[in-house]
């Protein structure tokens, strides 16, 4: 078949005739129905790929209500948690058969590692662009629901409240009132890092903790003391870098010079690296002298033979349930709000946990 409409728009029936099947058949292809044998679906697609044909999605909307399109809203897209999270949701709205409109914040550095596009930094002069106020621009866009990786915790938590025309669904750990939320186990996260230290013989455990503007680094530097305070151990000063592996040596630096310090835990892996790297430039032995352990799992694709030990996020899923979260609210459920809705952590040894001067517990 050749192309032979070169201009104007393509309907539903003109693809049925192109095809030779009814316009009914069109219309199950076009919106991702099992009910068209493959063989069938496949000539209708090959007819919409000729003919130029586009899903008429106003038309679409006004007949189901829907638009079969969800806003996420992210501080930034340099961060290895926050891409892994957009693969997560895109690849699952794709297989629903919904697109995905992405707005960042461009947070920078700050963001968390721990989580077409338009980029709402403000020029010169301009307030800084906050997660509500790209709520309120997704408001004026053609989608059925938000997905808002809340890597900040604003001081209104009323814009985010899901509404019945707009389903909101917020990766942060939560419990928050009225809003529905999904992320990580950060709690359990910091307490089998710090369990893992204390049960190797460790008599406290040093802690390089993330901005203090991020929702992750708050929550995994509360858990962390709290682990300690459970087992009887003294918390030590905390340590905070910016997320980079260049703070994370800076921090590890500062705690080589203190013979006290025999095992750390940093809230990412890059800190975690630049620590072990300063630990081992100071004369100090990993895991030998010092044990470490990082969070996230990000650096196995960028350091070879990584001897790093680690508590894995599971950052493609957080993003695949809060897509199913937000489609299921989309198509009329209604998912519970004001709960701890969180997936497991794991924890994946390599080698940089040793015994401390205790001995293993």
């Amino acid at each position: 078949m050749t192309n032979s409409r070169r201009h104007g728009s393509v309907s539903l029936r003109e693809v049925a005739q192109y095809a030779g099947v009814s316009s009914q058949t069109v219309s199950r292809v076009a919106n991702g129905s099992d009910l068209v044998r493959p063989e069938t679906a496949e000539r209708v697609r090959r007819a919409m790929r000729e003919l130029g044909y586009r899903p008429n999605y106003a038309a679409r909307a006004l007949k189901h209500g829907r638009f079969n399109n969800i806003g996420v809203i992210l501080f930034n897209t340099t961060q290895t948690g926050n891409m892994r999270i957009l693969s997560g949701i895109s690849a699952t709205a794709a297989r629903h058969g919904y697109a995905v409109t992405l707005l960042t914040l461009d947070g920078g550095n700050d963001g968390d590692d721990g989580h077409g596009s338009a980029n709402l930094a403000p020029t010169a002069g301009e307030p800084a662009f906050t997660p509500a106020r790209a709520l309120a621009r997704m408001r004026t866009l053609p989608i059925d629901g938000v997905i808002i990786a809340l890597e900040r915790r604003p001081a209104d938590l009323t814009p985010f409240l899901p509404t019945e025309r707009l389903p909101i669904v917020l990766i942060t750990e939560g419990p928050l009132p009225g809003c529905i939320t999904v992320d990580a186990d950060q709690l359990d996260c910091s307490e089998q890092a710090v369990g893992l230290l204390l049960d190797e013989g460790h008599r406290t455990v040093y802690h390089i903790a993330g901005p203090e503007s991020s929702c992750s680094s708050q929550e995994r530097e509360q858990a962390w003391r709290a682990a300690l305070e459970r087992r009887g151990a003294a918390a030590p000063p905390v340590l905070r870098g910016d997320w980079s592996a260049d703070s994370g040596y800076d921090a590890g630096l500062e705690l080589a010079r203190d013979p006290n310090c025999t095992a750390v835990y940093a809230s990412n892996d890059q800190m975690a690296y630049g620590c072990m790297l300063a630990m081992r430039a100071s004369g100090r032995r990993v895991p030998e002298d010092v044990s470490v352990i990082g969070v996230d799992d990000s650096l196995t694709a960028v350091v070879p033979r990584l001897d790093l030990d680690t508590m894995r996020l599971p950052f493609d899923a957080i993003g695949e349930r809060a897509f199913t979260m937000v489609m299921r609210a989309c198509e009329g459920e209604e998912p519970p709000t004001g709960v701890r809705n969180v997936l497991p952590v794991e924890l994946v040894k390599r080698g940089s946990v040793a015994a401390g001067p205790s001995g293993r517990a």
